[in-house]
């Protein structure tokens, strides 16, 4: 059963696609903590409605960015996981905390990276003129949304479209991505190896992709 550690700093909403997705049985694991960097995050009050545990390491507190992701460090060990899922977590993370959890740090990110690393994605797609956008879950490097990619979600750009709109569809495809990875990886399919994603025993030379929602 894979133990899970979710880190967050806003409202959770992929957190609760998570808890969703092992109550129905689709993710063979449990989610062992959450931790935030806020003690206002409304994805805490969602965990504790699960049972499930909680921190609140607030960056504020320390010193520099090394001794706030020193803490994050101690807390996650202590939780003894085997993944650390990034769910709306909005800290730059240093190197030495990605090397830590090398091969088990994941992330979500609003665009179909490469494309728009960073912030405003949903806006920088529109300014494109992009007929598709959507989201991407990929192991974590120590560059900005950076780390081979695992699987995206495309979704159509309509007519019309502002960022309201287009960021709302694109969290409907995040809720399904992220879990869907997450089974892979519990089930064994996924596997990290030297910097490299390896999909039922296969280098995966480009990402998989998420069948669009029926």
């Amino acid at each position: 059963m894979l133990k899970i550690a979710v880190l967050i700093s806003g409202s959770g909403s992929n957190l609760q696609a998570i808890i969703d997705a092992i109550a129905r049985g689709d993710i063979a694991g449990r989610i062992a903590g959450v931790l935030s960097n806020r003690a206002d995050a409304y994805g805490l009050v969602r965990a504790q409605q699960h049972g499930i545990p909680t921190a609140v390491i607030t960056h504020g507190d320390f010193a520099d960015r090394a001794a706030f992701d020193q803490a994050l460090t101690r807390q996650i060990d202590a939780w003894d996981v085997d993944a650390v899922v990034l769910a709306g977590f909005m800290r730059i993370l240093t190197p030495e905390f990605v090397a830590h959890y090398e091969g088990r740090l994941l992330n979500i990110h609003p665009s179909l990276l490469p494309k728009y690393k960073g912030l405003h994605t949903h806006r920088r797609a529109l300014e494109a003129g992009d007929r598709e956008h959507g989201c991407s879950v990929h192991f974590v490097s120590a560059e900005l949304d950076g780390g081979p990619v695992v699987a995206q979600a495309t979704v159509p750009v309509l007519s019309g479209d502002d960022e309201a709109a287009l960021s709302a569809r694109v969290h409907e495809a995040e809720h399904r991505l992220y879990p869907g990875v997450l089974h892979w990886l519990a089930n064994g399919e996924l596997e990290y190896r030297k910097g490299s994603v390896h999909f039922q025993g296969r280098l995966l030379a480009t990402p998989l992709e998420l069948p669009p929602a029926p």
